[in-house]
């Protein structure tokens, strides 16, 4: 790096700094007294859940009830209650000492007297109340201090609806109400509430990726890899912007947080775009955005994948492997607005001292063997925590090849900050296991679903905007992953069955129905089965389809369609929802992601906020891609297809959207442009009409250059 470059990453790297210590006045600082308790909890914490996910056998309630207490702790002495300078106050102190020491006594109390509950019939006791509304009490206001009063209201709004105003309501929210002491046994002892299927993701997957991402930060793999961006990428006209995209999608694979992303990479990639040439706020869009698709790059994938394991049964590994392709689909079409501002800014490729590729390899090649081990290990069909375990091992065992290795101190250090990145991630699901557990007690899952069905009219377009439009809402209070876990919950059965009653159509218009399906047809208008015997117009397929009661749907679709085309319709669905979540990153008033990047760019908040939501497109697009075709789920040949036409698609939108190429365009050529988007976006099965639009894209692209 030359001493101009690094002088000005020096200078971003004040300004952060800045702008941390004004957050510090609202966390400990790390060399205070709750400082040094939280390193060394941490520590304690993480190796208990290292010893969990590996060796332990305990009940997976225990764990999720140890997780809360040690977690709870964690929280409560890194985010205290007050503000300013009475953050490092010794009674203030002493008070979040006690919540954290208070959620570790509710953890006890479940672990010790569960049986006794079990043999009093269920039946509560003094005690059993006052630690079951402890728990809830605590849980709620340590999800305020990390994320503000929109989650906690929502928890409290969600439990009085089951056991008081519920049974007011009139019309399909209408519930006749359970009795409060169910709705304390279900949320706190059962295996359903805030100790239910989410608990048990956050202290297992979650939990070791996020450690394996502090133990490879640790031994200095982030270094690496913006290294290795930078001259991979850094050398090319706008090269330091896809120098942001590329780091801050191999940084995303691992760390799975936007928002750390955006700052620890943002501090080198704002400044270089900016020494380029780039617009300051596009710069910092740029980053908000690459650094947003971070939580879409497997293999962490900000928690999703995970979380999508649990919710559709498909296997972690082949998540992952669909998510893939999409994820770089995202990048690229965030490399295609750098590609055109570099263009029309006329940025230019920035010469420095840095070492080549070669020469980087050679110095950090060890950073790349716990990936592979990690890989490798889920490939041979080892269990995600137990393949992570290892991956953390090797990253040490890796460290020793290199100039710095790690000691005790090092693996000390990544332990703790290991506990420190899940602390608030950790109480936030525990959280949201209470949304959850409500929406099964209640059914209004299944309410919301038909709500939206009933609102779309069976249209599946429709439904894709009401779910943006719900992701949006939701993300202005939620973080990513809540928001997916509450959206997914609530949206996720409407979408399901649309795609799937669409697949059925193109099945019906085939005529390629099997007999099992042609005998519910039989049941409802034996008149109509000639119709099913050979290939019909889709007017025909719907009109059959609508005579099919709602009651018998279900079983139509699973006699209809194969059980792994079902499986893959499901996680379509869970996908789409999962981008869906992600564009309150970028997208404002509230989009943090863009927010931290303006910080560093020294931009407005809220312009950067609308460059970014303008450049993150890809995040509307692609579930689009995954709604229509068979992106998710097809044969090989199908998924390149989609994939290789949607490339050229996302190019021909963004020149839509800029007006730019390689050149300024005219109007018609931007309209042509937006024509050529369609006809290479919008499914049909004429894939030569899809090569014509490459072509004559490909035509535009060269032309564009004539008029710059």
């Amino acid at each position: 790096m030359s001493t101009q470059s690094a002088n000005q990453v020096d200078t971003s790297q004040q300004d952060l700094d800045t702008t941390l210590k004004k957050m510090q006045l609202t966390q400990r600082s790390e060399d205070s007294v709750a400082g040094k308790l939280i390193y060394w909890v941490g520590i304690v914490f993480a190796l208990l859940h290292v010893y969990f996910n590996t060796l332990g056998t305990w009940s997976e309630l225990y764990v999720s009830a140890i997780h809360f207490g040690g977690f709870a702790l964690i929280c409560a002495l890194m985010y205290p209650a007050a503000k300013g300078q009475l953050v490092n106050s010794k009674l203030l102190l002493g008070v979040d000492v006690l919540m954290g020491l208070a959620a570790i006594a509710c953890a006890w109390y479940l672990i010790s007297f569960e049986d006794a509950l079990y043999d009093r019939g269920v039946k509560f006791v003094a005690t059993d109340w006052f630690f079951s509304f402890l728990a809830i009490v605590i849980v709620l206001e340590l999800v305020r201090r990390t994320t503000g009063w929109f989650i906690p209201c929502m928890i409290v709004v969600a439990l009085t609806y089951v056991f008081w105003w519920g049974p007011y309501i009139d019309g399909i929210f209408g519930f006749a109400g359970l009795s409060l002491e169910t709705v304390m046994f279900r949320s706190f002892f059962s295996a359903e509430g805030m100790f239910g299927s989410i608990a048990r993701i956050s202290w297992t997957f979650v939990f070791m990726f996020i450690l394996f991402g502090a133990f490879l930060v640790k031994s200095g793999a982030g270094e690496f890899i913006i290294q290795l961006s930078r001259c991979a990428a850094g050398r090319f006209v706008g090269g330091p912007g896809f120098v942001a995209v590329l780091g801050s999608g191999l940084m995303g694979s691992v760390s799975g947080s936007s928002v750390a992303n955006t700052v620890s990479t943002g501090v080198i990639t704002i400044p270089l775009m900016r020494k380029a040439g780039f617009p300051a706020k596009f710069a910092a869009a740029v980053e908000a955005a690459a650094s947003t698709g971070g939580q879409l790059m497997p293999p962490v994938m900000g928690a999703g994948a995970f979380i999508m394991a649990s919710y559709t049964q498909i296997s972690y590994v082949q998540i992952i492997a669909i998510a893939a392709l999409p994820a770089l689909l995202y990048f690229l079409s965030v490399g295609f607005y750098v590609r055109v501002e570099a263009q029309r800014s006329h940025a230019h490729a920035v010469e420095t001292d840095q070492q080549s590729i070669g020469e980087v390899f050679k110095e950090g090649w060890h950073f790349i063997l716990p990936l592979a081990v990690l890989v490798s290990l889920l490939i041979y069909g080892f269990t995600p925590t137990y393949a992570a375990g290892i991956a953390i091992v090797s990253v040490v065992a890796a460290s020793w090849l290199s100039k710095t290795p790690m000691g005790v101190k090092e693996i000390l250090d990544a332990l703790s900050q290991g506990a420190k990145n899940m602390a608030s991630t950790a109480i936030l699901l525990i959280a949201i296991g209470l949304v959850v557990n409500v929406v099964a007690m209640t059914g209004v899952g299944n309410t919301f679903s038909l709500m939206v069905t009933d609102w779309a009219n069976g249209s599946l377009l429709i439904t894709l905007l009401l779910v943006a439009f719900a992701s949006l809402i939701l993300g202005m209070g939620l973080p990513v992953t809540a928001a997916y876990i509450v959206l997914a919950t609530l949206s996720a059965p409407a979408l399901y069955n649309l795609i799937a009653e669409m697949k059925l159509l193109d099945l019906m218009i085939a005529g390629g129905l099997p007999e099992a399906a042609r005998t519910i047809f039989l049941l409802i208008d034996p008149e109509k089965i000639p119709l099913l015997s050979a290939p019909m117009s889709a007017e025909d397929a719907q009109m059959l389809l609508n005579l099919v009661p709602d009651d018998f749907k279900a079983q139509l679709l699973e006699q209809a369609l194969d059980p792994h085309v079902l499986a893959m319709v499901l996680l379509s669905a869970h996908m789409i929802i999962f981008w869906l979540s992600q564009d309150s990153n970028v997208t404002p008033p509230v989009c943090l992601t863009a927010f931290a990047a303006a910080a560093i760019a020294k931009t407005p908040p809220m312009a950067t906020g609308f460059s970014a939501w303008k450049v993150a497109k890809g995040l509307y697009i692609v579930p689009l891609i995954f709604a229509y075709t068979n992106f998710i789920g097809g044969t090989t040949l199908e998924v390149l297809q989609v994939f290789f036409f949607s490339i050229f698609g996302l190019y021909a939108f963004v020149g839509l959207m800029e007006g730019y190429l390689e050149g300024p365009l005219n109007l018609l050529m931007r309209l042509s442009s937006g024509v050529l988007m369609l006809g290479l976006l919008w499914p049909h099965p004429f894939w030569w009409l899809q090569l014509i639009c490459v072509a004559l894209f490909i035509a535009l692209f060269l032309y564009s250059k004539r008029s710059k």
